[in-house]
Order: structure tokens, then C-alpha cells, then sequence
């Protein structure tokens, strides 16, 4: 009689090395801009320890992301630091994907989400809002009118939030302009107006924000905790589809 011998259990496939987490920022020339996305990197990085996150930027600041993505070993996830959608989402970098790095996976714009109006819900609570503020959500802008969509569909979910009505308005392209949009809320609102900042670091935008005439800008959304928590969700949403990144629209 042959000798029972125990059935071995099937070999265990050797894990692949861990994706790398590259946050894809657009780049800013002021000083505070950028610590405040280092300090967002940092953020990100504590929330998974022994997870490798590599900053870098589209344009101005460095590192620039076509040189980080070629010297990133293994398999690479970019999460782009944007708000919504336009430009830099479609054509810029998609461009530099294909070029530098075309195995690489792409994650989803930030916004619109319910993290983003979580942490804007928290910077209009520190910034003291009141029940007769007006409030307006000033973002960048955009020529592409599915980044205004964006914009305006964070507004609304931001005025279900806080049960009072919300306008997106734009410090740069887009209808209506910042300016206009607190002119306008100065001849319907006894209150003050508070423009709720959609952007995620000081810099020029930023700039334009505080300079529209409004009587309170609240801080940045970086780094806020549900921003670190929304880049990370981004990161799994991409290896869950497995999708690269799609060739560069061509205008």
C-alpha cells in the first residue's frame, strides 16, 4: 500500500513590486505653493507608510514629470493634482505619458467629489461662515467647457452641503468671472460674500481669488486630510480598471 502523503498547497505567485505613486501637480512660481504640495506629498505618504510617492510637475516647478516618470522603476500609477477637467487633463498630460512612460496608469482629475466638498465644508467653517453669507466657489477656470462643468457640479454638490444656494465663478476663463459673480452677490445679499477656494495651494490663482473684491477667501484645500484620502482612492479606482492612460487629444 502506497503511503499516504499530504497534498502540498499550490504554490503562492510571487507578489510584483508595488505600483509607485507619482502626484502629477501643474507647478507654481510661488514659494508657499509649494511647500504646501510638499506638505501634501508628506501627507500622502504617512497615510501608507512603505508606499513609494514621487512628486513632480507639469511645467515650472520641479521635478518635472517627464523626467521622474522614466526614472520611476516598476509599475507606475499618476495621480494628477486637478480639480477638474480642461487643458492639462486632456492634452498635457496625456502627451507626456505617451512620451515618457506610455505603460503607465492614470487616475481620474480630483474633482467633482464628496472628499473635495468635505474639505471645503471644513475651510468655510475655520474661515467663520455665517448664515447670510453668499457663498461662491471660485476655482481657476477653464477654456474647456467639461472643466466648467466640473467646477459647476462641485459647486452644487458644496450647495447641498451647506442648504444654501452656491455659484461657481473663474479667476481666469469662464463664465461668470469671479469679479462679476461678487458684484452681483453685492446687490442681492445683505450679508458678506465668501468666495470657498477650488484650488489646493497659494499661487497665482489663489492671488486672483483674494484680489476680487470679496469679504472673505478661505484658505487652499491642501493639505487637508480628505485631499490625501481622495488621492489615494484615485490611485486604487486606476488599478482597479487597469487602464493606461489614452493617447493625447488632437485639437
Amino acid at each position: 500500500m502506497t503511503p499516504h502523503r499530504p497534498t502540498q498547497p499550490a504554490p503562492v505567485p510571487a507578489a510584483g513590486p508595488l505600483p509607485t505613486l507619482v502626484l502629477a501637480a501643474h507647478g507654481t512660481r510661488s514659494a508657499a505653493g509649494e511647500r504646501t504640495l510638499a506638505a501634501l506629498a508628506g501627507s500622502v505618504r504617512r497615510a501608507r507608510p512603505g508606499r513609494r510617492v514621487e512628486p513632480a510637475f507639469l511645467e515650472i516647478s520641479g521635478p518635472l514629470l517627464k523626467d521622474v516618470l522614466p526614472a520611476v522603476p516598476g509599475p507606475v500609477v499618476v495621480v494628477p493634482l486637478l480639480l477638474a477637467g480642461g487643458y492639462h487633463v486632456h492634452i498635457d498630460l496625456p502627451e507626456v505619458i505617451a512620451a515618457r512612460r506610455p505603460d503607465a496608469l492614470v487616475a481620474d482629475r480630483l474633482g467633482p467629489h464628496r472628499l473635495l466638498t468635505s474639505a471645503l465644508v471644513r475651510t468655510l467653517d475655520r474661515a467663520g461662515l455665517r448664515a447670510a453669507d453668499t457663498v461662491i466657489l471660485g476655482a481657476a477656470g477653464s477654456s474647456d467647457p467639461a472643466g466648467l462643468a466640473d467646477v459647476r457640479a462641485a459647486a452644487h454638490r458644496l450647495s447641498v452641503r451647506l442648504s444654501r444656494p452656491v455659484t461657481a465663478a473663474f479667476a481666469a476663463s469662464g463664465t461668470p468671472s469671479l469679479r462679476e459673480a461678487v458684484d452681483q452677490a453685492r446687490t442681492t445679499s445683505g450679508g458678506r460674500v465668501v468666495v470657498a477656494s477650488y484650488v489646493l495651494a497659494p499661487g497665482f490663482f489663489h492671488d486672483r481669488l483674494t484680489g476680487a473684491g470679496a469679504d472673505l477667501v478661505t484658505a487652499p484645500l491642501a493639505p487637508d486630510p480628505a485631499v490625501t484620502a481622495l488621492i489615494w482612492h484615485r490611485f486604487d479606482q486606476a488599478l482597479e480598471s487597469r487602464q493606461p492612460i489614452p493617447a493625447p487629444a488632437r485639437t
